[in-house]
């Protein structure tokens, strides 16, 4: 057709005419690898019969493949088979906390702070608008069929439900905490959320990860090697998954990098077929981490086989039926089979999966018919954004409130609003996520919230180093006697700065404005500092890629070795006043473009004394403090005091903000300690300091509206940790010992700072008449538990109503287990009863032999609205107790 493009042709012909079922003669349509029309076919095949089962044209459709096209569609960025009219796909997405690394999307709170909400309907309402916006987005991408741009697709890699067993681990912000039962039933939800109640199509497909029994170190997980107690393996770390996949009927699971008892998850049969596939039921797919196959080979990582197509053979026969690398292995899935390692037939069958799932999202389908009332401009709307606003509320957790300083009784004529992290889109939003349109930082809502209020800001300090500000021009010399200024610059081609400079000149600073052409460009630049005060300064290079600074002939940062995320790392030199030092800067492009910079911290740390000011000139401070994913993460090159690879390696408020703090609270104003974090935060002194305490997590592209409204009075918390906060990490067992012992609420004995299930209200909760339906429980039978909540204060609000169970009569067991839970809303003055139905593995402990067992004995009971623990300066949880007798002994499966 003279003046149309040959793809939009073939597109309108896919929605047109190739769909159509139930004809016979119907017109079918091919594309060949020149994309032009090619053949027509007066039989419809199997596999675009859509009276068919989806397993059935699966089958099909496999069936007419090469071994060729079969291995390419067993990578994550699978190409087109154009004579079969299948589109290019990638499989790689994320959804963890909304649509991620896509644009602009709605952004939930980080997972630990949706796990804070303790409320298992929100959750699957948000995820249920993450699967709209996933199939917002999907739309935009109609050309292509299926996306095959990365992040582009449906098949979503979330939830994160892995055990945050060690509030050490970087990536425990992605999970549900610390508690298999808690994370169940929000990774149930979730899973069922993403993938939608839709009788015939997935929404998405959801992706529990990392399967299984993975909680860091993240320098270790490419070579860990795991042996869990048969006790802990069932009664920690399969549960959610086992729940995900049983209850939520996940479609698929990722496989993790590390080895469970000598094998490589990902090749693991007692993982992947004996428990997934035999004991669970599992009929979806599974999907590799990235690049975890090349760990089962690589000498240097598991080095569980030879050769790569030894492990490609390993894992697929094990279960596995989808490789996630950044280099396809498709040479090494053939050379698998035609070495006679792997029969085909084997990759059939995850060929076959793999096609289901992508059928099952409709993908093959009359796109007219497959959820025809989502439409791109279902992205990120004005009603997502007020259910962000509204999971923000419900995430944060009031861990004091000494003397009622909150809510505000009157509205203060001044609030300095304090700390790097009070304006920082970073501290909202964590990692896996996505770019909120409308970011409100914590500072911008108490600025809205507070109109008539004065808002003085000062940031006070950085994350990890005094705030740190562009190094003048007029300090930087080409020679020692500081006749001229500026630095020689040496440009290079590449990255290692070899050869001869393709560009030498003066340039006035270590500054410059990466361009997409000079990708893999470098630059050295060289001269000399004039120090302007004495004492310790640091310095940094504010960059995208790798830098290396030295200061009078030291090398005082190396941050060569870097991913794609800005780095933080300062270096310290002491330099005295007047006195001139040589200075040389390194630096490589690792993004396509950036403005990158030399900057420091001076010895008089002005930007401190202005925070200390600002307080003193205050009626409220607001002090935002903690973390943000600059500093926790996945496999991060971060190496700082308390800070090691994307982990931690102490719990406590890094040092900087911790002395800024203690001068900020010296000055007698009254301060509201706002967290933002997404793991557990030591904080002893503020706890015996600061009258008011507010965990807010990463609490999403609304977070700052939440905060400003929770401090205003505008709603009661009712938050709850969903993980211990430890006194010290000096309490907790080696990092890299995964037993359970001593580790978390329900195996740790020792006093904590806030204990898991904590949170705290503007109103109060008074329960009575615990009743249980039967003082005697058969091995078999279910016990209903009851009890009446009433709201004695002074406002309406929330309660999370927790019922744990205790088994004094069983050794080993758990001091206590959350085996209950529900939010709920009670106005002032009224009354609730809040059922609770227990039987069969609520009732359940694990032997040592991993045996899930009904045992006879006594079983306490604790309804409320936290734990039962005491400790002095904490207010203890409002509850009641209750007890009865399990009779009888059962085995479970």
């Amino acid at each position: 057709m003279p003046g149309t493009n040959a793809e939009t042709v073939v597109d309108t012909m896919f929605t047109r005419r190739f769909w159509k079922t139930g004809l016979v003669s119907m017109l079918v349509v091919f594309l060949p690898l020149n994309g032009v029309l090619a053949q027509t076919d007066p039989e419809t095949p199997a596999y675009q019969d859509t009276s068919l089962s989806f397993e059935a044209r699966a089958r099909d459709l496999v069936s007419r493949m090469t071994l060729e096209e079969k291995a390419a569609q067993l990578v994550n960025d699978a190409p087109a088979v154009r004579r079969l009219g299948i589109r290019e796909y990638n499989w790689w997405n994320e959804g963890l906390h909304g649509v991620a690394a896509a644009g602009e999307a709605t952004v939930f709170p980080q997972a630990i702070g949706m796990a804070a909400t303790w409320n298992a309907p929100l959750i699957q309402d948000v995820a249920d608008i993450i699967s709209i916006e996933f199939r917002a987005k999907y739309l935009e991408k109609q050309h292509r069929f299926g996306g095959s741009d990365w992040f582009g697709g449906l098949t979503v890699w979330s939830p994160n439900i892995n055990i945050f067993r060690d509030p050490r681990w970087g990536r425990g912000q992605e999970t549900y905490g610390e508690d298999p039962y808690l994370t169940s039933r929000l990774g149930v939800s979730f899973v069922k959320g993403l993938q939608g109640n839709d009788p015939r199509y997935l929404r998405t497909v959801a992706t529990p990860k990392h399967y299984g029994v993975h909680s860091g170190p993240e320098p270790d997980r490419h070579k860990d090697d795991i042996h869990p107690s048969a006790h802990d393996l069932e009664d920690t770390y399969l549960p959610a998954f086992r729940a995900t996949v049983m209850e939520g009927g996940a479609d698929s699971v990722m496989c993790a990098y590390n080895s469970v008892n000598g094998v490589p998850a990902c090749a693991s049969e007692e993982l992947l077929t004996h428990y997934l596939r035999n004991e669970w039921g599992f009929k979806g797919y599974v999907v590799s981490d990235c690049e975890a196959v090349a760990d089962v080979y690589l000498a240097d990582h598991h080095g569980y086989t030879q050769t790569p197509e030894e492990a490609i053979a390993a894992t697929f026969k094990a279960g596995m039926d989808l490789l996630c690398n950044f280099v396809p292995e498709v040479d090494h899935i053939l050379g698998a089979v035609r070495q006679g390692l792997i029969k085909e037939s084997v990759l059939d069958t995850s060929l076959q999966r793999l096609f289901t799932a992508r059928m099952r999202l409709g993908q093959f389908d009359p796109p007219a018919d497959v959820f025809p009332k989502i439409t791109p401009r279902d992205n990120d709307t004005p009603e997502h954004r007020a259910m962000a606003l509204r999971t923000a509320g419900e995430s944060l957790v009031l861990l004091k409130n000494e003397n009622g300083l909150l809510p505000l009784h009157s509205v203060p004529k001044t609030i300095a609003v304090i700390g790097e992290n009070a304006d920082s889109i970073d501290a909202l939003v964590g990692n896996y996520n996505g770019t909120p349109s409308h970011p409100v930082t914590i500072l911008d809502g108490i600025r809205t919230r507070f109109p008539k209020s004065r808002i003085v800001h000062a940031r006070g300090s950085d994350l990890i180093n005094p705030v740190q500000s562009p190094v003048p021009d007029n300090v930087l010399c080409v020679n020692a006697r500081c006749s001229k200024k500026g630095l020689k610059a040496e440009h290079f081609a590449t990255a290692k700065m070899d050869g001869k400079p393709v560009l030498s000149r003066v340039e006035s600073n270590a500054r410059i404005v990466w361009e997409g052409e000079r990708r893999k460009s470098a630059t050295r630049w060289q001269g000399y500092l004039k120090a302007p005060e004495s004492g310790e300064y640091g310095f940094r290079f504010d960059a995208n890629g790798g830098y290396r600074i030295w200061v009078n002939n030291k090398l005082i940062v190396d941050a060569w070795k870097v991913d794609w995320r800005p780095q933080i790392i300062s270096g310290a030199a002491t330099l005295t006043a007047g006195k001139t030092y040589p200075i040389r800067v390194e630096s490589f492009q690792r993004q396509d473009h950036g403005d990158e910079r030399l900057v420091w911290s001076l010895p008089g740390d002005q930007a401190a004394q202005d925070a200390v000011a600002a307080a003193q000139n205050a009626d409220l401070v607001i002090f935002v403090a903690g973390l943000t994913a600059m500093l926790e993460g996945e496999e991060m090159p971060i190496n700082a005091p308390g800070f090691a690879n994307g982990d931690r390696t102490s719990l406590d408020l890094p040092s900087v903000q911790q002395q800024l703090l203690k001068k900020v609270v010296a000055t007698g104003k009254p301060v509201v300690l706002v967290l933002t974090n997404g793991s557990a935060l030591s904080v002893n002194w503020a706890d015996q300091h600061v009258p008011a305490i507010i965990e807010a997590w990463y609490p999403g592209g609304q977070g700052g509206a939440a905060v400003a409204g929770l401090i205003a009075g505008d709603f009661s918390p009712a938050g709850r940790l969903p993980v211990t906060f430890y006194r010290s990490v000096d309490q907790l067992p080696p990092f890299s010992d995964y037993s359970m012992k001593a580790r978390t609420y329900r195996y740790f004995d020792g006093e904590v700072l806030y204990p898991f299930g904590h949170g705290l209200s503007y109103t109060t909760f008074r329960y009575g008449n615990a009743r249980v339906s039967d003082k005697r429980v058969g091995a078999k039978d279910a016990v209903k538990i009851s009890v009446d909540v009433t709201n004695t204060g002074d406002m309406d609000g929330d309660e999370v109503v927790q019922l744990y169970l205790s088994h004094p009569d069983v050794d080993g067991a758990p001091i206590r287990a959350l085996r209950g839970f529900e939010r709920i809303r009670l106005a002032k003055g009224r009354t609730k009863t809040v059922s609770f139905t227990l039987s069969g593995r609520d009732l359940s402990i694990v032997d040592t032999k991993g045996v899930r067992r009904i045992t006879p004995g006594t079983v306490n009971v604790w309804i409320g609205g936290g734990q039962p623990v005491e400790r002095d300066g904490l207010v203890k949880a409002a509850g009641i107790s209750t007890q009865f007798e399990i009779t009888g002994a059962a085995k479970l499966q």
